[in-house]
């Protein structure tokens, strides 16, 4: 059964870092995009990072600069690190396994608060 875990949210003051993680179980993880999405209360969901099969990345303009995606392909996990964060950031983040017109699944989200 395919399942994505994401864990390491929590509260920060900004100007903090933030690691999160998702690990991956019952999918072939290596031949998926990797992404992570966030929602913001009274916000649509919106693409943040995505890491492709070759390890190419893209970044939302918003975080370019600040945030780091990264795989493990050998221990199936997909990482968001968070530098510099801002109370914009604040969302639920949500882990993504996509295979274009062939497979899509969801993690359960982690919070991630960002305040004084």
């Amino acid at each position: 059964q395919e399942q994505l875990v994401e864990s390491g949210g929590g509260l920060v003051e900004p100007g903090r870092s933030l690691k999160l993680s998702c690990a991956a179980s019952g999918i072939m993880f290596s031949v998926y995009i990797m992404q992570w999405y966030r929602q913001a209360p009274g916000k649509e969901r919106e693409l943040v990072a995505s890491i492709y099969r070759d390890f190419g990345t893209r970044y939302t303009e918003s975080v370019k600069g600040r945030f780091t995606i990264s795989r493990d392909n050998a221990n199936q996990t997909l990482f968001l690190q968070m530098d510099d964060l801002k109370p914009e950031d604040t969302a639920v983040y949500y882990c993504n396994a996509k295979i274009p017109y062939s497979a899509d699944y969801w993690g359960q989200g982690t919070q991630v608060t960002v305040s004084a």
